[in-house]
């Protein structure tokens, strides 16, 4: 892995920035008991900023992979940087307010906002769709970490992209917080109002289904992919089957699948209206089918391959008279 000194500044100062954010929400957290519909009102930006960091840090990173393209590339950056904190700014400005930054159409200033952001958002997923084309074109020597990369980036980009569908307009009449439905302009749940019964922690619907979910586990593809390619890499001096290389392509091969079904999956169930944690049968089977394709792809990844047989001679393969 590059030093940490080469990876893009930019990124990694505002990484270093939303850091900060997030202690200063988490003391908000504290001793701000104010409550907006139906979570804690610093909760978005502690949730924001920790995952900018995540996210920002992941970028400067792989963008020191790249062997061409490099200026487009620290220029992407860049608009990353821009954009995240025009978001940030937006996020924060509204909680000082007391009110919601996103979906909030209640008044001419807030509709503003929600319009900027929702342009920041567009011009964001754009950038990181330039670094994961230059990432594509880019030799990475090592296959494992080449399909790690580009795996993570582009099933990042598709869970990015679902954050799309909770900006249209939402068939549930009333949202919860005194929000009708002349001040708001699309929800994270489906089937349910925002701001009713949800998990700790996450925020994420108990009662109906909520497209942050698949828009969380699939954005974090970005981090969780190299991760466990790192995993393998400093697992191999202990187990003698990860020191081939191509067990670890093959084993990166099933976990980017594998990944790549679970956000399908709960994409599926969110849009049926379904909670999470509250799965039906059906949803309960696909992932019986997708955990038993993961299980059956580890298990033909990590079986030794049979040694190649060695041709015959010629003097051999002459019949004996």
């Amino acid at each position: 892995m590059s030093s940490w000194r080469s990876w893009h500044r930019p990124l990694v100062v505002f990484s270093a920035a939303m850091a900060a954010l997030a202690v200063v929400s988490a003391v908000g957290l504290v001793v701000d008991d104010r409550v907006l519909v139906g979570a804690p009102i610093w909760a978005k930006p502690f949730k924001f900023s920790v995952s900018f960091v995540a996210y920002c840090l992941t970028l400067a990173w792989m963008l020191t992979l790249l062997t061409r393209g490099r200026r487009i590339g620290r220029w992407a950056g860049h608009v990353v940087v821009l954009t995240g904190l025009i978001e940030m700014v937006i996020i924060t400005v509204q909680v000082v307010r007391g009110k919601r930054s996103h979906f909030n159409t209640a008044t001419a200033f807030d509709s503003a906002l929600w319009n900027a952001m929702g342009m920041t958002i567009v011009v964001l997923w754009a950038a990181t769709l330039v670094i994961a084309v230059l990432l594509l074109r880019t030799r990475i020597t090592d296959r494992a970490t080449a399909l790690a990369v580009r795996g993570g980036l582009l099933i990042a980009l598709a869970g990015a992209g679902l954050g799309f569908l909770m900006t249209l307009p939402s068939e549930t009449p009333q949202a919860a917080g005194n929000f009708d439905a002349a001040d708001t302009m699309g929800a994270h749940s489906v089937g349910v109002p925002d701001g009713g019964p949800s998990m700790p922690l996450t925020g994420w619907s108990t009662t109906g289904g909520d497209l942050r979910a698949p828009h969380f586990v699939g954005m974090h593809a970005l981090q969780l992919l190299p991760l466990l390619l790192i995993a393998l890499v400093l697992l191999a001096p202990r187990f003698a089957r990860l020191r081939d290389a191509g067990v670890r392509l093959r084993l990166v091969r099933v976990a980017v699948g594998g990944y790549a079904a679970l956000v399908a999956l709960i994409t599926w169930q969110a849009l049926r209206g379904q909670p999470l944690i509250h799965p039906d049968g059906v949803t309960l089977a696909a992932a019986g089918a997708i955990l038993a394709a993961v299980a059956c792809g580890t298990w033909r990844a990590l079986r030794p391959t049979a040694p190649a047989r060695p041709s015959r001679t010629a003097a051999e393969q002459e019949p004996v008279a």
